[in-house]
């Protein structure tokens, strides 16, 4: 297996939910870049576990504490280690789990994968609890775009079968994303972010969990980045999107909205403003031919539901090699969709911060 993610910059994620800690290391990061310990504790906090009824009542700070390639508030510009203390693990929980496999989760899979060996305690290496490193390196990531201008926010689009407006394809304001960056349940529209809540908790009511859609935009992006075929956008997007627990779709711009358009409807006519070829529509969401053409990045993410529910499920004994039942203890998010919105967040800052770096190389 490989637990490393990168062209210019690389990310190694390492840890076991219940292990001594989890945490990254990055490579390539260029000297002299000062990071601001604080946003990125704001971040980190924005997808820990614990906050309220939404969400697991696992508590864990994840404080960051960074062992190297950081010295007086600048990059070093040799790796950079950051290290995540696991605190509140209730491995007695998930002893059963070494021979009854949990319906929907990676037991089954990673047991086979393995040989048998993974540590299957809150589902080891597979579990969300790895989406806070994430969540460190796309901290990183956002404060290196900045420096060029570029923004990178998202919102719940949907919760179940519940819905908001998307994203103005022709772009937000920078303050639109900055509100949405502070808020515990990142919706536009705070009335139908209610209604997504109610739907969350009365699925926890009923033993049961809920998926839903997260969109994100990446703003003042400049065109040229990327590249046909394997290193498009949309291809380095959509393999570090979908190694986040849980990701089952990716779409971008109209997604799967482009089968019911014609061509004509489809196209994104071009303009001059102000010296610069912009679009009419955005349709593409932002990338054409794998390359950015300028305009904003949209792209958006279905999560599925928690597969951990106490709900009696029907399973199969390892051990006893007989079809069984099981129905799952310990403390798990009834919707893991708005934690996941700042891991998403990270992921395409990374991504898009790494294709960066490496457009510049054609630079004259």
């Amino acid at each position: 297996m490989s637990g490393i993610f990168g062209m210019n910059i690389k990310m190694a994620i390492y840890g076991e939910s219940h292990g001594k800690s989890i945490g990254v290391v990055l490579d390539g990061l260029p000297p002299g870049l000062s990071l601001d310990e604080a946003a990125i504790a704001a971040e980190m906090a924005r997808r820990a576990p614990g906050q309220n009824a939404l969400s697991t009542a696992r508590k864990e700070s994840d404080m960051v504490e960074i062992q190297s390639g950081f010295f007086n508030g600048f990059t070093t510009g040799t790796p950079l280690c950051a290290r995540i203390v696991n605190s509140d693990q209730h491995s007695k929980d998930y002893s059963i789990l070494a021979d009854k496999m949990r319906p929907g989760h990676a037991d089954y899979a990673g047991h086979v994968r393995y040989q048998g060996f993974n540590d299957y305690r809150g589902g080891g290496h597979f579990s969300g609890r790895l989406t806070a490193p994430l969540v460190f390196s796309g901290a990183v990531a956002k404060q290196a775009l900045a420096q060029y201008g570029i923004i990178v926010g998202s919102h719940i689009l949907q919760i179940n079968d519940i819905k908001e407006e998307r994203f103005n394809p022709m772009g937000v304001s920078d303050a639109e994303l900055a509100e949405l960056n502070t808020k515990k349940f990142a919706v536009m529209d705070d009335a139908v972010g209610e209604k997504m809540q109610e739907r969350i908790l009365q699925a926890k009511s009923e033993l049961n969990s809920v998926g839903g859609v997260i969109e994100a935009i990446a703003l003042h992006l400049p065109a040229g980045i990327g590249a046909p075929y394997f290193d498009s956008v949309e291809s380095m997007l959509s393999h570090a999107l979908f190694s986040v627990p849980a990701v089952k779709g990716v779409e971008f711009g109209d997604g799967f909205g482009f089968a019911r358009l014609t061509g004509a409807e489809a196209n994104d006519a071009l303009h001059y403003v102000d010296g610069k070829v912009k679009a009419l529509t955005n349709h593409n969401g932002g990338v054409t031919g794998g390359i950015t053409n300028g305009m904003p990045f949209v792209v958006r993410v279905a999560i599925k539901p928690t597969p951990s529910i106490a709900r009696e499920q029907q399973t199969v004994s390892l051990k006893e090699q007989a079809d069984t039942t099981l129905a799952i203890v310990g403390r798990h998010d009834p919707c893991i969709v708005q934690r996941a919105v700042p891991v998403i967040e990270a992921v395409v800052a990374w991504t898009l911060w790494d294709l960066l770096l490496e457009a510049k190389k054609w630079e004259k």
